[in-house]
């Protein structure tokens, strides 16, 4: 299995460990699997048999050819192990009627990214051995809040690899500001910037493609790389929560091999939901993906129109991870209904006038699988208030934005498929807005909710989250956006 940029129509191909190792392509493009490899139903009966760690290691052995399965079962063992993950990784639960909770928060950051996150760094450590890499992995990251903080806990303390995380000084919640500025160990940096999160994320690929700058890292024995979903080694091990969720429903008897299932993604950069079209292409039974943004609703408004337009109002909302206006991975599935030269000529329009638009035939493509809906803050907090109410069911803010999706197309449609919503986070990362949607009453100081929450909710604050308050800051920098790369600099620098 060998890899391509997006952008690049020539032959050239990489490796996995190439890949994971680099990050990003040369030309700017993100790197796509040259094939897909196949899933048939036979092997969804073997893989529902297998626990997380199974199937993990099984689905990532498709992908990471140039690593053998012993070395991926070993690193999917270390990832989610009990301790990471008390009761397992990613379990399902039924919601009511025919709509059920992936739950991917149970991690050491209680939110979805530790389900990459803990098993990337192990990958990139391998892919530095494979491929001869002597010098030090710098890992950039623009984070809108749980990105930052599982890549820092998956990466801390890790030899040969430093980690330096950017996220928006006012664009994340008090919790997940916290998390990162209490973080502890010895090859880790975090820095705030004024702006937004596409301010931060622009910073970093900026760094990224400015070869001079790369050279200065390379004569202090430095490389770049990257732990965002532009990374395949991130994006790959969402592929596996889609697989082991059909082969949940499988097991409980809520549908038959071969049975069709639906899964509704908020989603902010796109990663998530293209890992679950990954899945599909793989030969997983799916129907629709539902797309759920909040109203930065420039990802319903593509999938409506076909045009990809950001010069457009930015709106901070309760859920803020996905308040963004450039979803980096749409690039992939350009590609995949595009070409890369055509992807190419769109990511030029993009940067160069901040919109694009597809051809009738690509959005046709696209519309075979995807549809997408959006969330006000008003639906939002309606949604964490309702599900609670009637069914005993806490949402974050995010997973709040998609369970209102999966209803407006259920209602729409009147589409009775199993349909599985993605959980992203747990409630106490966003306990405040999650406090104020039940009961329009919250503590002065946010950090207060969480114990409120609890005491209300009659649920428990997740290991992670707990004595928060309590932890020493370790980061308190702010900076403008234009400063980064000199940020960086001053870092190595120490």
């Amino acid at each position: 299995m060998n890899y391509k940029s997006t952008r690049d129509k020539s032959e050239k191909t990489y490796s996995a460990a190439q890949v994971i190792k680099q990050g990003l392509a040369d030309d700017g493009g993100l790197f796509v699997p040259e094939s897909i490899p196949t899933l048939s139903a036979a092997e969804l009966e073997g893989l529902a048999k297998l626990d997380y760690v199974g199937r993990a290691a099984d689905i990532m052995s498709r992908f990471l050819t140039d690593y053998s399965y012993d070395e991926l079962l070993a690193d999917c063992s270390a990832a989610y192990c009990e301790t990471s993950f008390p009761g397992g990784a990613a379990p399902l639960v039924s919601v009511h009627d025919n709509l059920y909770s992936l739950e991917l928060w149970h991690g050491p950051t209680a939110a979805f990214k530790d389900m990459a996150l803990q098993l990337m760094p192990r990958l990139l450590v391998r892919a530095l051995r494979k491929t001869g890499e002597e010098r030090t992995s710098l890992i950039l990251v623009a984070t809108s809040g749980d990105t930052g903080k599982a890549a820092l806990e998956g990466y801390r303390d890790i030899d040969g690899v430093k980690i330096m995380v950017f996220y928006p000084v006012d664009g994340v919640s008090r919790v997940q500001k916290l998390q990162m500025a209490t973080q502890e160990g010895s090859n880790v940096n975090v820095c705030a910037i004024e702006g937004n999160f596409d301010d931060a994320q622009n910073g970093v690929k900026k760094i990224f493609s400015d070869r001079e700058f790369a050279e200065k890292l390379n004569e202090k024995d430095h490389f770049l790389s990257s732990a965002n979903s532009i990374n395949w080694g991130r994006l790959a091990p969402q592929i596996v929560y889609y697989v082991s969720a059909y082969c949940d429903l499988m097991n409980s008897g809520a549908i038959k091999n071969g049975d069709v299932v639906n899964f509704c993604v908020p989603t902010g950069n796109f990663g998530n939901i293209f890992a679950a079209y990954i899945a599909k292409l793989m030969g997983l039974p799916v129907g629709k993906l539902i797309c759920a943004s909040n109203v930065n609703n420039i990802l319903t408004d593509f999938l409506a129109t076909g045009t990809y337009d950001r010069n457009r109002k930015f709106h901070c909302t309760t859920s803020p991870s996905m308040d963004i206006l450039i979803s980096s991975n749409l690039e992939r599935l350009l590609y995949f209904v595009a070409g890369a030269e055509r992807t190419a000529a769109y990511m030029e329009s993009l940067a160069k006038t901040g919109a694009y638009s597809i051809s009738a035939e690509e959005k046709a493509r696209i519309d075979e699988t995807f549809v997408g809906y959006f969330a006000d803050e008003v639906a939002t907090a309606e949604s964490i208030r309702t599900d609670f109410e009637r069914y005993g069911y806490l949402h974050d803010t995010h997973t709040a934005v998609g369970f209102d999706a999966a209803r407006q197309y259920i209602e729409q449609t009147g589409d009775k498929t199993p349909l599985v919503v993605d959980s992203t986070a747990s409630p106490y990362k966003f306990a405040a807005d999650v406090l104020k949607a039940l009961t329009d009453d919250v503590p002065s100081d946010p950090l207060d909710a969480l114990d409120a929450l609890s005491s209300l909710t009659k649920t428990e604050i997740p290991y992670p989250l707990c004595g928060i308050a309590d932890r020493s800051i370790n980061f308190s920098s702010v900076i403008v956006s234009d400063k980064m790369a000199d940020e960086v600099l001053s870092y190595l620098a120490k």
